[in-house]
């Protein structure tokens, strides 16, 4: 009886990681390496319409459990035959996403409350920066989720949809840090003042804020988790397979998935470090 439900544990493990893309996975503020783009009113402030310009490009993507979405990008291209003439561009989204049965994402944006800062030093209007309303539906052709080996973090690979792969994101804050999730900006200007939304904004961010959380994987943490998870394993293959052969293709199969089951499972939340927003002073 041992070692029956011993086996149904491990197939239980395999099961779990190897499981269908869901919205579970999903939730939580992703963002690029560099930790300088997060969605949320550090980036978007919709009382006023103003795009905060962060300190280095990057990308984020928000993502709740129950199908909202928000995305801030800030983006550079430049111009290799003029330095001078890169272009840079600040976009705000947010809206609802789908997962397919395919495993392929969609993400519908709410049309009236997505903005873009375009500035073109060599365009034809080079001397303002472009301030504009911006829609544009998205599909991504799959995702996966992982726990990177180099930075001991939740990493988030999105496809494209011609299957190139974007930069990976990071796990930041799970619950995601964002704004409302409904829309900001509606045209019906008696449907929505400015005093409403700021107390529509601070609500959400009180609420936000009291149960908002950092994953956090240190790389001790991640060494003492892969060791652990090697000496259970492998005394459990001892005992269960009498060939050597069948210990090490068992172990083979069954040590990664174990793993990752034990990081999701031992995983410590630290408190978030709540950013000097000026968009909550307002809404005092």
């Amino acid at each position: 009886m041992h070692y029956l439900s011993a086996i149904f544990a491990a197939l239980f493990l395999i099961q779990h990681v190897l499981g269908e893309p869901n919205m579970e996975e999903l939730e939580g503020t992703w963002l690029s390496k560099l930790n300088s783009v997060f969605t949320g009113p550090g980036f978007y402030d919709p009382v006023d319409e103003l795009l905060v310009e962060p300190a280095l490009p990057g990308i984020s993507y928000s993502f709740t459990s129950d199908g909202h979405f928000e995305e801030a990008l800030y983006r550079i291209t430049s111009d290799p035959s003029n330095h001078s003439c890169a272009i840079a561009s600040i976009l705000y989204q947010h809206g609802t996403y789908e997962i397919l049965s395919n495993g392929s994402v969609v993400l519908t944006p709410i049309a009236v409350d997505g903005r873009q800062l375009l500035s073109d030093p060599c365009g034809t209007n080079a001397e303002n920066a472009q301030y504009t309303r911006y829609v544009q539906p998205t599909w991504f052709e799959k995702f996966q989720v992982s726990v990177s080996q180099y930075y001991g973090r939740y990493m988030l690979q999105i496809y494209q949809f011609d299957g190139s792969p974007m930069q990976p994101l990071y796990l930041a804050y799970k619950p995601p840090m964002m704004l409302p999730t409904e829309a900001l900006n509606p045209t019906d200007k008696a449907s929505e003042t400015a005093s409403s939304l700021r107390r529509k904004i601070k609500r959400s961010l009180e609420n936000q804020y009291r149960t908002n959380a950092v994953r956090d994987f240190s790389s001790g943490k991640v060494d003492a988790i892969w060791w652990g998870a090697v000496r259970c394993v492998g005394r459990f293959l001892c005992s269960l397979c009498p060939q050597r052969l069948d210990r090490m293709a068992l172990f083979v199969l069954l040590l990664k998935p174990a793993v990752l089951v034990f990081e999701r499972t031992l995983n410590m939340r630290t408190p978030a470090k709540q950013r000097t927003l000026d968009l909550v002073h307002r809404a005092h």
